[in-house]
């Protein structure tokens, strides 16, 4: 018998992660690595755990997540919201949980592209009066 899967995609940055979430103890597996081994900063596995602890889900799913793009920060965020995705996707309910957190709601803050005649996005030359 074929066993239960949700998916969802999360992205941040320039971060796409794709989520899987399979009924088990609680493992969570990035890019085929432990989050502990991936991920070495305790705040940032606190951040991919959120949605998880808000739903009050924490040992009831493995997560196995494909990330790619961005730095560590940005990929944790998609990460974070590619499971609350997925929690939505297994239990409808679990909006009311997690719309209210914000844990649903793309980040949508990018990079700003460099302008012509700036050195940086907003960064003007040194200016000199002679």
């Amino acid at each position: 018998m074929a066993q239960v899967q949700y998916y969802g995609t999360g992205r941040r940055k320039s971060s796409v992660a794709r989520v899987r979430l399979v009924p088990g103890n609680g493992n969570i597996v990035v890019n085929g690595r432990e989050i502990e081994n991936y991920l070495s900063s305790a705040a940032l596995r606190e951040v991919v755990k959120q949605p998880l602890a808000a739903t009050e889900t924490l040992g009831n799913y493995d997560v196995l997540v494909n990330v790619n793009g961005g730095g560590f920060t940005g990929q944790a965020g998609a990460i974070r919201h590619g499971i609350a995705r997925a929690l939505l996707q297994a239990d409808p309910e679990y909006r009311a949980t997690l719309k209210p957190e914000g844990l649903l709601t793309r980040d949508a803050r990018m990079k700003e592209r460099k302008k012509y005649g700036l050195k940086g996005a907003r960064r003007a030359p040194q200016f000199s009066k002679r």
